[in-house]
């Protein structure tokens, strides 16, 4: 969602935290709280990215004094997180802290609320940090001090209410940067893998306990480098923990990682051969090298040629799509053929020998195609 439709004051907060945020932080929806004016929204919900998941908090302003700072309203389960909440005697720490986020608000500052977001999300996390540190569960406890020393570890305790109560970790993977991996990084954001850890909440500790549920995750734009649906975890022993588990997993991680850099220059050399048969791409994918379309001929009849490579390739064969220059339907759309992948194929064979063997394979697909084109265009 856009930050139109607020008053200029809450856009540009709203602007700011989106576009400078570590993470990618939502909007889910907006409205107003004045009787006066409604097209004018004053409050809205975040989805905060934590723990793998969404927080969702509802920010409240009041655009008829636009002085007062937002108030923040958390989830239905966080009734207990007081993030400000100073205790008569202590050291002043919540005080400050207090200080800094709220008390010298200033709403033509457009960083207020994004420094806002950003201390309450602190505090959230160490407010769940601490009750995953009071379940009663010898097995989790003992997860927590052996993973203590792990930098950017989140925690979140699930409440019992209609399940059992569980323990989910978020485990950040390797201390490589992938983006610095990557030439000419389009990325804004870091990308990380991460392991989620469940972990269901029992009163004693097993002899042999169960492995946890695991799961790989990541950010949404590796998947354009690499594909954790790929990745074959290993196998959780009877007895092992974090600290047990973890070094293997990041050691096949690096190594998984390293390789499917490497095919980028693997994709880039078929493209590259691609050329010598099509003539130049009118596009291509310079940085993944995923994407290339063509300009061929077969006779008078013209069509581009889309080649989509997938991230193992050459293991996994290309997909292609032909597009008609000369025929449309009734909406202007051009005649497109089905992606296809059935066509002689070899991961072991030279690049070259597989840039001619699509040639060849597209040689008399062309005349299909353009028979199914002439047949659709007399029928529209």
């Amino acid at each position: 969602m856009s930050s139109d439709g607020f008053p200029p004051f809450i856009s540009a907060q709203l602007h700011y935290l989106i576009n400078h945020y570590p993470d990618f932080i939502k909007v889910e929806q907006a409205w107003s709280g004045s009787r006066y004016y409604s097209g004018s929204f004053d409050r809205f919900t975040l989805l905060i990215p934590y723990c793998l998941d969404y927080i969702k908090w509802d920010v409240i302003y009041n655009a008829e004094f636009p002085l007062a700072p937002p108030d923040v309203i958390f989830g239905p389960d966080d009734e207990d997180f007081h993030p400000f909440y100073t205790v008569e005697g202590g050291d002043g720490a919540d005080s400050r802290a207090l200080k800094n986020s709220l008390s010298d608000w200033n709403y033509k500052d457009p960083t207020k609320l994004l420094a806002l977001v950003e201390d309450l999300r602190d505090k959230y996390r160490s407010h769940q940090r601490k009750l995953v540190g009071e379940v009663d569960d010898d097995r989790v406890k003992f997860e927590i001090s052996t993973i203590l020393s792990r930098e950017g570890i989140e925690m979140h305790l699930t409440p019992g209410a209609e399940k059992p109560e569980e323990v989910k970790f978020a485990v950040p993977l390797m201390d490589t940067s992938i983006n610095k991996l990557v030439h000419a990084c389009p990325w804004r954001h870091e990308q990380k893998i991460y392991l989620q850890v469940v972990y269901p909440v029992g009163r004693k500790y097993a002899s042999s306990p169960s492995a946890p549920r695991l799961k790989l995750m990541s950010t949404a734009e590796l998947k354009a480098l690499f594909s954790i649906e790929d990745v074959k975890l290993p196998t959780w022993l009877d007895g092992m923990c974090m600290a047990e588990y973890l070094p293997h997993l990041e050691e096949l991680l690096h190594k998984q990682v390293l390789e499917a850099v490497s095919l980028i220059h693997i994709r880039r050399r078929f493209i590259e051969a691609l050329a010598p048969l099509f003539g130049r791409p009118l596009e291509a994918d310079p940085i993944f090298c995923r994407k290339a379309t063509f300009l061929a001929a077969s006779g008078a009849f013209t069509f581009l040629v889309h080649f989509i490579l997938p991230t193992q390739f050459p293991k996994h064969q290309p997909s292609l799509m032909l597009q008609s220059t000369q025929h449309f339907n009734s909406t202007g759309i051009p005649f497109k053929s089905q992606f296809q992948s059935e066509y002689p194929w070899s991961p072991r064979w030279e690049v070259p020998q597989m840039a001619d063997r699509i040639f060849d394979f597209l040689v008399d697909e062309s005349l299909n195609f353009k028979r199914y084109c002439n047949e659709s265009h007399l029928q529209h």
